[in-house]
């Protein structure tokens, strides 16, 4: 267990002690919130007694070579150099959400029913652009499968499912309980097994009812289909909002995968992205991933802890308030700035543009300096003999800017009393090691320390990479200002060559109007 240095007051850790000596299995644990979950509770739940990964198997690679190979990922190294035997307290179980039994043999499915006391059900199909069939396949489907699993589990104590803050976007305010799906999830699983794909795509939308993407939908269904399926399973359901780079653990900005805001930081830094229809005056609707894991966890420990034992699913959504947050147009604008300090190696032009709060003020920025720009770049690509690709990677930024306007667009409520409760009810050693709270961010910092780690771990761009990025940076802004100064002469002596003609045609018209209107007031007076 953890214990910090924190003062008098300070002592073990009630969560830290709670998970001490069990069993946990993780499903989704290559994934962004994965590995900070498994991160985490080893680090600061050491005395567990066995963390179980279900991760879908290679060929011909042994599982404990899947665990090395899962262990080199650069936010186990502090864990690996203090503490390198906790590595033996992590097991692979070869297992895909997507097949029978999740693909787990009947020797895998007796261990785990017999000792497994916590769930954390992380494993979901997260792109916003998937047809239905995948995403219900994977994320409800899925679901049904690992709820009948533990229904065998003898000892389960808690089951957290993982789900998303937007999975009712219909609803003005998303309450901390149960919600019904559009549609029976069962018949939906059963629909999907048997339609065709034409029929499938035909009639998504009116499955959809108004959601904005089969993820939100998906996600709607899975909630709907856990309440329904529940025999007195200790479920509770954790609704994290849009999950973004780490605060401080594993690692400041630490950040993997290009979903959501991370995406259009690269764009824009690129210099592709040059305007977003974004409503600047709301909140950003974010919470860094080791703010969302601490709750994930304080979540098991709460279900594990309800006196009730109720079977009924308890809700908790992870979400900060709205107050504790920055606005759209206060991010963006931080993020401009610190791009400019610490900018990418590589680039297509200045990074520049703006966020439009007017939808058809955005489009006519995407027209004129998303598309015209990409098509003039492929068309002397092909002059030169050369692939052009510039007009494909706008069709793709254009469809992922629609998926991520839905959220930036709207105002949303999020109630997070359960959230806050469990924090609150903490000690002074768990509020320390299993913080949840913003209210001293430096958000500036943050947004910093983000960019840097894209910068870092996704990109591979390291601090050495500066001093030629900045050289970049200046050429960009130099051909930047140069191509709008030959823009504007041009537009200028278009307009200074063609003055003569615009101002006869000018005076034609005003005559010809001139002429019309006495005839009619001529007309007026002989009648």
């Amino acid at each position: 267990m953890e214990i910090l240095e924190c003062g008098a007051d300070c002592g073990e850790s009630d969560v830290a002690k709670w998970y001490a000596g069990k069993t946990i299995l993780v499903t989704g644990a290559t994934g962004f919130m994965g590995k900070v979950l498994v991160e985490k509770l080893l680090r600061s739940c050491g005395e567990l007694k066995a963390i179980y990964l279900l991760i879908r198997s290679k060929k011909d690679i042994a599982a404990s070579v899947r665990r090395e190979q899962y262990f080199k990922c650069v936010i186990f190294n502090q864990l690996l150099e203090t503490n390198p035997d906790i590595v033996n307290k992590v097991h692979v179980v070869k297992g895909d959400v997507l097949e029978p039994d999740l693909g787990l043999s009947a020797d895998n499915i007796n261990t785990l029913s017999s000792t497994v006391e916590v769930v954390f059900h992380c494993a979901a199909n997260v792109r916003f652009d998937q047809p239905l069939r995948p995403m219900v396949r994977m994320n409800v489907a899925g679901t049904l499968k690992l709820l009948r699993l533990a229904e065998k589990m003898k000892n389960l104590q808690a089951l957290v499912h993982v789900s998303t803050s937007y999975c009712q976007c219909n609803e003005s305010v998303l309450e901390e309980r149960a919600y019904p799906a559009p549609q029976n999830p069962f018949a939906i699983i059963e629909m999907v097994d048997t339609m065709d794909d034409a029929a499938l795509a035909e009639i998504t939308p009116t499955l959809l009812n108004g959601l904005p993407n089969t993820y939100a939908y998906s996600k709607a269904l899975s909630e709907d289909l856990i309440c329904r399926y529940n025999k007195k399973l200790p479920i509770i359901i954790a609704r994290p909002s849009i999950v973004t780079a780490a605060i401080q653990e594993p690692l400041p900005g630490w950040i993997e995968g290009v979903n959501g805001p991370t995406g259009l930081m690269i764009g824009a830094a690129r210099g592709v992205i040059r305007s977003m229809h974004c409503n600047p005056n709301y909140r950003s609707t974010v919470i860094p991933v080791d703010k969302a894991i601490n709750g994930m966890i304080l979540c098991g420990y709460r279900r594990g802890n309800d006196n009730l034992k109720s079977n009924q699913v308890q809700f908790c959504n992870l979400c900060i308030t709205s107050k504790a947050l920055m606005s759209w147009g206060e991010s963006i604008e931080t993020g401009r700035k610190f791009f400019y300090e610490t900018p990418l190696s590589f680039a297509l032009w200045y990074p520049g543009g703006s966020i439009k709060k007017n939808y058809y003020h955005h489009l006519l920025c995407v027209i004129f300096f998303h598309y015209l720009p990409a098509y003039f770049i492929d068309f002397w690509l092909m002059v030169f003999g050369q692939k052009p690709f510039l007009v494909k990677i706008q069709k793709r930024i254009s469809t992922g800017l629609k998926l991520l306007q839905y959220y930036t667009t709207k105002d949303w409520v999020f109630i997070n009393d359960r959230f806050q409760e469990m924090s609150n009810k903490l000690s002074l050693t768990d509020q320390h090691i299993f913080d949840t709270s913003v209210s001293q961010v430096n958000w500036e910092r943050y947004i910093s320390n983000y960019i840097v780690g894209m910068r870092t771990y996704i990109l591979g761009e390291s601090a050495a990479t500066l001093p030629h990025a900045r050289k970049v940076l200046r050429r960009l802004y130099i051909l930047d200002w140069v191509s709008k100064i030959l823009l504007g002469a041009l537009a200028f002596w278009f307009l200074w060559t063609h003055l003569d003609g615009f101002v006869e045609t000018s005076d034609a018209f005003i005559r010809s109007s001139l002429y019309v209107i006495n005839n009619e007031q001529n007309s007026t007076i002989h009648q």
